[in-house]
């Protein structure tokens, strides 16, 4: 059984490589026959630092690792992995374009530890660094800049018989054991290569003064995408099935995808917007918070997502039909006492996994928020 999987699972994958310049690598972007989303250059961002260590790596002549790409139908490629590496490069020569095609400012580089000199070196001297007047710019010399042209990159090359599925398992499997992006920015990246009117529509919802209210999310949360995470979890969670086999952020995955190929963006937002806009009139940001001693206490976590953000979503347009103050007294009541039911006791108990709890909450939820 085993041995039929991997065989049927190696004939999805083909894949080539090649060993290219630099140079190579920015006149294809600059003839856009390689493409970089720009809505990811807006997810990932490496700071000075990171940069200033890449193009030291590049005088050096250190090896970069591989980047990933994806060979798209008229042969133009997608780059899913190795975007910092690339989109540094082309920053700090120029080329790099904005989500509207226009150029975006050079960078300037810091010192580092074997190049001390990089203060403030730039590709060629330029008045587009606000930051940097021209006069105190280093601009690298000739034999410098070959050397960084010269220097070479491998590419892994997903042709295009792979199917789309495919192109977002790599994806995620070759971001998830670095640092630079978490479950929920993989997630987005995945979101914006399937649909990117879904993606805008789910981050525009969860941005909004209801739903950042309801999710009470932090400062640092939101840099870590915490507040669209929470969206997708309820999306997910209110129009997917789960039936237990696979791992949570797995199945949380599989069903983003799933919801984005759809491509039904209007009613992701609305769901989303009506559902909050309902939990903040009605207990505000303690909604999702557990209700004792005739208040809401404790931190916002995935029980209150679920059973009681999910059990309103799968009811929206029943609750939506009560009067307006109907609606808000129907929802106030129902979760404060949501908390005292004897199943709450199931939702929290120690050691409970997250498979065995979403099937739980969720399904409570859809029962117990139904008017």
């Amino acid at each position: 059984m085993l041995a039929e999987e991997i065989e049927k699972a190696q004939r999805l994958v083909r894949t080539d490589a090649y060993q290219m310049s630099i140079g190579e690598i920015v006149n294809m972007y600059l003839n856009e026959e390689i493409i970089i989303d720009p809505e990811f250059q807006r997810l990932f961002r490496w700071d000075i630092g990171q940069k200033s260590k890449l193009i030291e790596s590049l005088l050096l002549g250190i090896p970069l690792p591989s980047i990933f790409v994806f060979e798209k139908e008229d042969g133009t490629w997608e780059l899913i992995d190795g975007l910092q590496r690339v989109s540094t490069i082309l920053e700090f020569m120029g080329y790099l374009r904005d989500p509207d095609g226009g150029l975006l400012p050079p960078s300037a580089l810091e010192a580092t530890k074997y190049l001390p000199s990089l203060h403030n070196a730039v590709w060629e001297t330029t008045d587009e660094i606000l930051s940097l007047p021209s006069e105190e710019q280093a601009a690298l010399e000739k034999v410098q800049q070959l050397a960084i042209r010269r220097g070479r990159l491998g590419v892994e090359i997903l042709k295009r018989p792979s199917d789309d599925q495919t192109k977002y398992d790599l994806f995620q499997r070759l971001n998830a054991g670095g640092t630079q992006a978490n479950a929920q920015e993989l997630r987005n990246c995945i979101m914006l290569m399937i649909n990117v009117d879904y993606f805008r529509a789910v981050k525009a919802a969860a941005e909004e003064v209801t739903f950042q209210s309801v999710v009470s999310v932090s400062e640092e949360q939101a840099e870590r995408q915490r507040h669209i995470e929470m969206a997708v979890r309820f999306l997910v969670h209110t129009n997917v099935p789960y039936d237990g086999r696979l791992d949570v952020e797995e199945y949380v995955d599989e069903g983003i995808i799933q919801l984005a190929q759809r491509g039904d963006h209007a009613s992701a937002s609305h769901q989303i917007r009506k559902t909050f806009e309902l939990l903040d009139a009605s207990a505000g940001d303690g909604a999702l918070r557990r209700f004792q001693d005739g208040r809401h206490t404790g931190k916002v976590g995935l029980v209150g997502l679920e059973g009681i953000a999910v059990g309103i979503g799968k009811n929206l347009e029943q609750i939506l039909k009560l009067k307006d103050d109907e609606a808000k007294q129907f929802i106030s009541e129902k979760i404060q006492s949501f908390w005292s039911q004897p199943e709450s006791a199931n939702f929290t108990s120690p050691g409970l996994r997250g498979t065995v709890r979403i099937q739980r909450t969720v399904p409570f939820g859809e029962a117990w928020f139904r008017p």
